[in-house]
C-alpha cells in the first residue's frame, strides 16, 4: 500500500468515527456531573492531596515491576523441574496482569502523572507484556469508557460468536452453556490479545465495529518495538535456554492467569445483574441520561473494603469512581468514593456495588446464564431481562 492511500485510509476510518460519535449523544443535562466534579475537586483542595504523581504510586510501580522482572528471571534462568517453574508461572501471570491493573492503566488514562512523557512511559508497560498501549487507547479509553455497555458502541462486550454479554447482541444456540464455558475462555484472552487482536485491529483499521485512526510515526513506532520486545521475552529469550514445548506451556500458563485476572476484574464491573444495558432512543442518535448517570448505571463496584484486593487489581474494585474520574490516581478513589456516595444519595441517584468478590463473581454468573437463555426482553431506555414465565403472561 502507498502512503497516500494509507494516508486515505486513515482518513476515511476518522471521518467514520466521527460519522458514529455525531449519531450517539449523551442528554445534555449535566448538573450532577457538575455538582460531583466541584465537591470531588473541593475535597482533594481540603485534604492537601495531589490528583496524580503520588508517591505511593511510585512505589507501588517499583515493588510490581522488580516482583515482575525477578519472576521472570527465576522462571527462564533458574527454574529446572516443574514444581519449581508452576508456582513461578503463576506469580509472573499475576505481575503481569498487575502491570496493566496498575502501571499501564494510570498511565493510559493520563492519570500517573502530571507530565505526559511520564504518563506515555507507563502507558508503555502494556507493550512491554503483550498488548498495544495506543490500540487499548482507542479500544478502552474512548470506546468503552464512552458508551460503557452500549452494544455495537462498547467493543469490550463484543465477543463475538463466542458470548453473549449484552441482551441486544444475538444468541446462539450454545450460549446456553456460556455460564460453563466462558470461564476457561477467560484464560485465552490474552493469548487472543497477544497473537491476534491488536494485529487483526491493526490490518482491519476496526476496533470491534468502529473505525479507528491507525498509528503512525512514534505511535507506530511504539507498537513495532513493543511487539518485538514482547515476542523477545515471551519467546526468543526462553528459547535459548528451554526446549519449545517447555516454553509454549509456560507461555500458556502466563497468559492464562494474567487472562483470567483481567477478564474478571472487568466483568464484575459491567457484566454483572446490577448493571443495565442502555439502548439509544429510536433514531439511533441520542441516549436517555447524561454521561455521569449513565456511567453510574452501567457500572458496579465489588469489595471496596478489601485493601489487599484493590492494592493488587488498581483500585478497580472502585469502578464507579473510575468510570468518573479517570484521570485520577486510582491510590485516591477511596477518597473520591465517600464523595461519590454521598452526592448519589442527595441527587436520588442509585450507587451500585457488591458487598464482596464472591457476590460480584456470582452475579456475573447468574447474567451469563440468563443471556444465555432463548427468550429475553428489551424495554425502552435500556435492555431487561425478564425470567422466561413472565414473558409468557
Amino acid at each position: 500500500m502507498s502512503p497516500d492511500s494509507s494516508h486515505h485510509g486513515d482518513t476515511v476510518a476518522a471521518a467514520s468515527r466521527d460519522a458514529l460519535d455525531e449519531r450517539l449523544k449523551f442528554n445534555g443535562d449535566n448538573s450532577f456531573h457538575r455538582e460531583l466534579r466541584r465537591r470531588v475537586e473541593a475535597e482533594f483542595k481540603r485534604s492537601g492531596t495531589r490528583q496524580r504523581d503520588s508517591a505511593q504510586m511510585y512505589l507501588k510501580t517499583a515493588i510490581i515491576l522488580v516482583t515482575f522482572a525477578l519472576t521472570y528471571a527465576a522462571l527462564v534462568f533458574f527454574a529446572v523441574t516443574w514444581w519449581q517453574s508452576l508456582p513461578l508461572a503463576i506469580v509472573l501471570g499475576m505481575a503481569t496482569a498487575a502491570i496493566g491493573f496498575n502501571i499501564m492503566h494510570d498511565g493510559g488514562h493520563q492519570a500517573y502523572s502530571e507530565h505526559r512523557g511520564i504518563n506515555r512511559l507507563m502507558a508503555l508497560a502494556l507493550d512491554m507484556v503483550g498488548g498495544s498501549s495506543y490500540i487499548w487507547q482507542w479500544k478502552h479509553a474512548r470506546f468503552h469508557h464512552t458508551w460503557v455497555n452500549v452494544a455495537g458502541h462498547d467493543s469490550d462486550i463484543d465477543l463475538g460468536v463466542l458470548g453473549r454479554l449484552s441482551p441486544l447482541q444475538p444468541r446462539r444456540s450454545w450460549h446456553r452453556w456460556q455460564h460453563i464455558y466462558l470461564w476457561p475462555l477467560y484464560g485465552v484472552t490474552a493469548i487472543r490479545w497477544h497473537l491476534y487482536g491488536d494485529f487483526r485491529d491493526m490490518i482491519t483499521g476496526t476496533v470491534g465495529e468502529r473505525p479507528f485512526t491507525r498509528p503512525r510515526g512514534r505511535d507506530l513506532a511504539g507498537f513495532v518495538i513493543g511487539k518485538l520486545v514482547f515476542f523477545t521475552l515471551a519467546f526468543g529469550l526462553p528459547l535459548l535456554f528451554h526446549p519449545i514445548g517447555t516454553v509454549l506451556l509456560f507461555y500458556a500458563v502466563v497468559s492464562a492467569v494474567a487472562g483470567v485476572l483481567l477478564a474478571l476484574v472487568f466483568q464484575m464491573a459491567h457484566v454483572v445483574e446490577e448493571a443495565a444495558f442502555p439502548v439509544p432512543d429510536e433514531t439511533g442518535r441520542q441516549m436517555a441520561t447524561p454521561w455521569a448517570i449513565h456511567q453510574l448505571e452501567t457500572t458496579v463496584n465489588f469489595a471496596r473494603g478489601n485493601r489487599v484486593l484493590g492494592w493488587l487489581i488498581g483500585g478497580l474494585n472502585f469502578q464507579v469512581e473510575h468510570h468518573l474520574f479517570p484521570r485520577i490516581s486510582h491510590v485516591h478513589y477511596p477518597l473520591v468514593a465517600r464523595v461519590v456516595e454521598d452526592t448519589c444519595r442527595e441527587f436520588g441517584v442509585t450507587y451500585r456495588e457488591h458487598r464482596t468478590f464472591g457476590a460480584g463473581i456470582a452475579s456475573h454468573y447468574r447474567l451469563l446464564r440468563r443471556l444465555g437463555r432463548p427468550v429475553a426482553a428489551i424495554s425502552s431506555g435500556s435492555a431487561v431481562l425478564l425470567p422466561e414465565p413472565m414473558l409468557h403472561n
